[in-house]
């Protein structure tokens, strides 16, 4: 008999890939649907993170557009889309803290 595959893949290549290929990510996050434009991951104190542009924020300026940081254990019913995004300029290889290991980056 033949194992059955999971059929989830798991968020950290969703993530990986969405980073790779410049596409949004639809998750839940804290009971909030949202579509995150994924920049980085990294590694803080053991633990996930991504750092992404949440794009259905209603931002002041374009000038303002900033990455929040999100731990990928917090993130839910994570689905990559066909839709691409533009990198912010100078924030992929740029981490929050001095203590992150960064990952991967666009």
């Amino acid at each position: 008999m033949q194992h059955a595959q999971d059929a989830t893949v798991p968020h950290e290549r969703k993530f990986i890939e969405a980073i790779a290929r410049r596409l949004v990510i639809r998750a839940e996050y804290n009971g909030a649907q949202m579509l995150l434009a994924p920049h980085q991951m990294f590694e803080r104190h053991g633990e996930l993170f991504v750092g992404a542009l949440n794009t259905g924020k209603a931002w002041r300026s374009d000038d303002e557009r900033r990455l929040g940081y999100f731990k990928l254990k917090g993130l839910g019913n994570v689905d990559l889309t066909d839709t691409a995004f533009e990198p912010l300029e100078g924030v992929g290889a740029v981490l929050a803290r001095e203590s992150d290991a960064l990952i991967f980056a666009v």
